[in-house]
């Protein structure tokens, strides 16, 4: 009985291991609703999560100790359970469900007799859910199951805030590497995320025995675009390139923009391929054309290429780098000759 009912002599040993041990809701949820059955005597406790917004309260975790069975993720309409009207009212225990809340449906299908309920809170008093414990007969609740109802609810509720604290911290770590690695304008790699790819996709060439196909891009007249329709027609351009790239990649390429408007893109090739020309091909045609810039138009003669396929054996990427980009100048060097 729950007047009768005290903590075992090891309570406070197995809730510090429950408390160290978890490191997320579950696993400190489920052995505190284990000690909350043996403090108060309940034959079930349970956690649950309430969606105000969708009106549904939700069993996360329960524990059933005798003949009530309150399955997990058993969902309910929120304005018909008992942990609704207990908040309302500002009443978390009876042992008298049937007379303070009879027409309650979930309390008659589960057979509540006996109820207990704490709110669970997260950031700005936000409720989050509630703990409770039940029986299908009636029982009384002692002061000590009342404190263990209480400070459980608050454990969990400083499990799920720094579950939340550290959910915003990855997120801002991860916002934080996307930042670091992308260029702001295009969204493209930077150049501090190419040269690491450069270096990734070596290393993966000398393990598969492949090669390195690198595409060293600069784009012709780019400063007359500026200088005749704008810094913003230019940087609409510079999008649209790094678009028509995309479009051009193969599966495993990576492109990215070193800066300026210079693009590379990097990928791998089998030995003996005649993969440069095939790339010239592929990608040298994306970027001639008409491009609409919403502040004008214009028509593009394309850019210059310095397109080398390597074996990572004979050379660094540092000097693969140079060798495409030395490329790339004869390129333009030629073009403007023609």
């Amino acid at each position: 009985m729950i007047g009768e009912q005290s903590a075992p002599p090891d309570f406070l040993a197995r809730m510090s291991g429950a408390m160290l041990a978890a490191s997320n809701v579950e696993e400190l949820t489920r052995p505190l609703l284990e000690l909350l059955e043996l403090v108060t005597g309940l034959e079930s406790t349970y956690l649950t999560r309430v969606d105000g917004d969708a009106g549904v309260q939700t069993i996360l975790y329960s524990r059933n100790s005798r003949t009530m069975q309150i399955p997990e993720g058993l969902s309910v309409p929120w304005d018909d359970t008992l942990c609704k009207r207990a908040l309302d009212e500002g009443r978390n225990f009876t042992d008298d469900v049937a007379s303070c809340w009879g027409d309650c449906d979930a309390a008659q299908a589960l057979g509540i007799r006996t109820y207990a309920s704490v709110p669970v809170y997260v950031d700005d008093n936000a409720l989050y859910g509630t703990l409770c414990a039940a029986s299908s007969d009636s029982r009384p609740m002692t002061p000590q199951g009342r404190q263990v109802l209480s400070l459980f609810s608050t454990l969990i509720s400083k499990q799920l805030q720094r579950e939340q604290l550290l959910d915003r911290l990855r997120q801002s770590n991860a916002a934080l590497e996307a930042e670091s690695t992308t260029d702001a304008l295009t969204g493209l790699p930077n150049r501090r995320f190419a040269m690491a790819e450069l270096r990734r996709l070596f290393a993966l060439a000398r393990r598969t025995r492949q090669q390195v196909l690198l595409a060293f891009i600069d784009l012709d007249g780019f400063k007359a675009i500026n200088d005749t329709h704008g810094h913003e027609a230019g940087d609409r351009f510079l999008i649209a390139v790094g678009q028509r790239l995309t479009a051009g990649l193969r599966k495993g390429d990576v492109l990215g923009r070193l800066g300026g408007d210079e693009f590379i893109i990097i990928g791998l090739s089998a030995p003996g391929e005649a993969a440069e020309d095939a790339a010239y091909r592929r990608l040298a045609p994306l970027l001639r054309g008409r491009y609409d810039l919403e502040s004008c138009s214009l028509d593009y003669p394309g850019a210059s290429f310095g397109v080398i396929q390597v074996d990572p054996d004979s050379t660094t990427p540092e000097d693969a780098l140079r060798e495409a980009d030395a490329r790339m100048y004869a390129d333009k060097k030629a073009r403007r000759a023609g």
